[in-house]
């Protein structure tokens, strides 16, 4: 699994004129990438570390603070563009596979005590956030 974690101040997810997901305040904005090997044992580490890593102000995590979060579905993570000019998406888990994987994540966040918000698994979505850093990582598990 891939999560692209961006500390915010504020981040939503908007499906067809609809808000479909919102976090006001500091939190963390997490984009979620499933590959063909990917478990719910690995979906639960993903959760554990997105609730204990100390990349808010100060140093802490959303455990500390209680910040929420906003986790979003990004098949594109896994995206290869090495060759030519078109990615392909070969690494990335099919829907039935990756979706849920996705919510076993959210799931997890949620059974440590989190306050999560989410896209829609496969809707064309608009994320907008403030990024407050800016500050991003990129954790692989």
């Amino acid at each position: 699994m891939r999560a692209v974690v961006q500390r915010v101040d504020g981040a939503s997810v908007v499906v067809a004129g609809e808000t479909v997901g919102e976090i006001v305040g500091e939190g963390l904005c997490v984009l979620v990438g499933v590959t063909h090997d990917d478990t719910p044992q690995k979906a639960e580490l993903l959760a554990r570390k997105l609730w204990s890593v100390r990349i808010l102000e100060a140093e802490k995590s959303c455990s500390d603070v209680n910040a929420p979060l906003l986790v979003i579905s990004q098949f594109t993570l896994y995206g290869d563009a090495r060759k030519g000019r078109r990615p392909t998406w070969n690494a990335s888990a099919p829907g039935p596979v990756a979706e849920p994987l996705v919510a076993e994540v959210v799931a997890q966040l949620r059974a440590l005590g989190a306050t999560v918000e989410t896209g829609r698994f496969g809707a064309d979505m608009r994320v907008s956030l403030t990024n407050n850093g800016p500050f991003t990582v990129v954790i692989d598990i």
